[in-house]
């Protein structure tokens, strides 16, 4: 296969293709913007800027419920701008696959403030992943549209400036051709009045149950160690520099829902477990 050079916001772009994305939706903000600038490039992506973030989810999203594959991105500050589609989102569900991609910038290199996005997915009760290098980004990006589709729901893709910006080798594929979702009008699922979103907030919550037993891009790597190290995203990568095979990982790559058996098995065949995260104690 051939491979390339790619930052992780370019690798973002690749996989949005690869999956079949027809419609990009998003606002400018680093360190997220090269994302949409990258996947303007394929003639097969309908993309846009938007005003603002609240219109870019909600393009996508209307675009997701017609039956098209759909993305938005912008950075942690735009995700403030998003909330209100944000949330409604996880009650109605989606039609074709639909991916947010959140930039946050731990260090604040381009940013007023240093939020944590991992606590919207948590409010949002949205599903999220967390890649630590290029190759992963575009995993994710395409794992992203098939869980989006299995659970029914957006999907949330955590970026920080490291893993956005830094470049490793990634695998170049085939664009997948996924046919337009029929649309089906169903106003249950889809106008969040109050009777419409009480029976909908089960469905969100059995959703979460669900998903917590979905585990397989969080993996552990046993090195006949006592101590443990959980971390996920670029803090993966900076204990493996630090530590090596010293110690034993267990990689998060989705961060929400935590998978809370797999962390309970990992723990307790460990003496000590150390969490490694950026910014808030979200995983400790």
């Amino acid at each position: 296969m051939e491979k390339q050079l790619l930052i992780g916001n370019e690798a973002i772009a690749l996989g949005l293709y690869e999956a079949g994305c027809r419609v990009v939706s998003s606002y400018p903000g680093t360190p997220s913007t090269e994302v949409t600038e990258t996947a303007a490039a394929y003639p097969e992506i309908y993309c846009e800027w938007s005003p603002n973030e609240k219109v870019g989810v909600e393009t996508a999203l209307g675009a997701a419920i017609a039956g098209a594959r759909a993305f938005s991105g912008m950075k942690h500050v735009g995700l403030n701008v998003a909330a209100d589609p944000l949330f409604t989102s996880s009650y109605t569900g989606i039609n074709a696959g639909m991916v947010i991609l959140v930039a946050d910038d731990p260090g604040m290199h381009s940013s007023q403030n240093e939020q944590d996005s991992r606590h919207y997915a948590k409010a949002a009760k949205l599903m999220m992943l967390e890649p630590s290098d290029s190759q992963e980004c575009k995993d994710y990006a395409k794992l992203a549209f098939t869980l989006s589709e299995q659970f029914d729901t957006p999907v949330m893709l955590r970026l920080t400036t490291r893993v956005a910006h830094s470049r490793s080798l990634v695998e170049l594929g085939d664009r997948e051709e996924v046919a337009l979702h029929p649309y089906v009008k169903d106003t249950d699922k889809y106008v969040m009045m109050p009777g419409q979103a009480k029976k909908r907030h089960v469905i969100v919550e059995n959703r979460v149950e669900a998903q917590k037993h979905w585990a397989s891009i969080n993996t552990v790597e046993d090195n006949g160690s006592k101590i443990g190290v959980i971390c996920a995203g670029i803090s993966y990568q900076y204990a493996q520099e630090a530590l090596g095979d010293k110690v034993n990982y267990l990689k998060l790559g989705c961060v929400y829902p935590l998978p809370e058996k797999l962390i309970q098995g990992f723990s307790h065949h460990c003496e000590k477990v150390y969490v490694l995260e950026q910014l808030d104690p979200f995983l400790e």
